[in-house]
């Protein structure tokens, strides 16, 4: 009797432990799945579609580019208007799919390669500090030649006006470049109207602009912003990137 009461206890206390260890589980299941609509749910709402409708802004990349010309185009184009509407597609091209490495250490990852690049509005021409590997790319100076065939604009930032000189697209047209990287380019590219480094920040000249990069880059940008759209939505997008800030952050 004493052994039978023994056994009933351990077997109800199996079946508690069992029961036990089922529910956590469940409870664990549903957490995980919470966690994961949740993270989801959290990526979806800033993911931006790719509407066909809408005019496609490309931003080509390379390892060794620098990040910020980069990201300030995408940061003026990225933005929606007033009201929240979405008036771009904003897309990364490089060579390949293989993540790029910036000149800063971070990897991006492309949207688009050489081959599958949909048909662009405008393509953004970034630099790097090394830029040799670059203008001696074949491919990449044939994608930039094959896109000025299709965009409404090309843009170069910095050192991207050697790529621009190398394909030959601009010539007999008004580029700038890098503070310093003038007097260099104009001797590379004789047919290109190199501006003065010194005193040019930006320049435009029909289909093609340019600036010194870094932080200028955000010039090219906020006026083809404004070109294709409207001064009001420019002057959105400065306040919304609190420009006015950095112009005056000392007062």
């Amino acid at each position: 009797m004493k052994n039978l009461k023994i056994i009933t206890t351990i077997f109800f206390a199996i079946i508690f432990i069992s029961c036990h260890t089922e529910k956590s589980k469940t409870n664990l299941k549903i957490e995980n799945i919470n966690q994961v609509e949740l993270q989801s749910d959290t990526l979806t709402k800033h993911l931006k579609p790719f509407k066909p409708k809408l005019p496609t802004i490309g931003l080509l990349m390379f390892n060794g580019v620098l990040q910020g010309e980069v990201i300030a185009t995408s940061d003026v184009f990225g933005k929606p208007t007033k009201d929240g509407k979405q008036i771009f597609n904003v897309i990364t091209i490089a060579q390949t799919e293989n993540p790029i490495t910036t000149e800063e250490g971070m990897r991006f990852i492309p949207d688009y390669t050489f081959e599958n690049c949909p048909r662009l509005t405008a393509l953004f021409v970034p630099s790097g500090y090394d830029m040799y590997a670059q203008i001696n790319n074949a491919q990449m100076i044939d994608f930039i030649k094959e896109k000025n065939k299709e965009t409404d604009y090309i843009v170069s930032n910095c050192a991207g006006a050697q790529l621009i000189g190398k394909s030959g697209i601009a010539n007999g047209h008004k580029i700038v470049t890098y503070i310093g990287g003038g007097k260099q380019l104009q001797e590379d590219y004789p047919n290109l109207k190199v501006q003065n480094d010194s005193l040019v920040t930006f320049v435009e000249d029909g289909k093609f602009s340019s600036s010194n990069g870094n932080l200028t880059s955000y010039i090219s940008a906020l006026n083809l912003v404004e070109k294709m759209t409207s001064t009001e939505h420019r002057k959105f997008i400065e306040s919304y990137l609190y420009i006015d800030r950095l112009q005056n952050w000392k007062e």
